[in-house]
């Protein structure tokens, strides 16, 4: 219920234009950890129930003539960078740890 109602307070602040610096860190959060599940049930399933899955995840999706299904999700690191600015963590230590890896995923493609 509390949560329910914390998003209808969202709502309405992005409606007025007043969202607020917590806003944006919480959904930096929950894109940088989130589940990707229903990304995959998208893909896997027949006939998924859209209204049911929760898709913030999804970046991009391409279904071939074939039936072969290609799903883009976020950029996970993206996130945390911007989740990190957010959050105003100038820590040396979080900067180093983003860029390694960054630099790991850089190298393994």
């Amino acid at each position: 219920m509390e949560k329910l109602k914390g998003e209808e307070n969202l709502k309405k602040r992005i409606r007025s234009g007043k969202i607020r610096r917590e806003d944006v860190t919480r959904r930096l959060a929950e894109l940088a950890f989130g589940r990707a599940n229903d990304c995959v049930r998208l893909a896997l399933e027949d006939e998924p129930k859209l209204d049911k899955l929760d898709l913030s995840l999804l970046s991009e999706v391409k279904r071939n003539d074939k039936g072969t299904v290609e799903i883009k999700l976020i950029d996970r690191l993206r996130a945390l960078e911007q989740l990190a600015v957010a959050a105003g963590d100038e820590s040396t230590e979080a900067e180093e740890f983003l860029r390694a890896l960054q630099q790991s995923g850089e190298d393994n493609p």
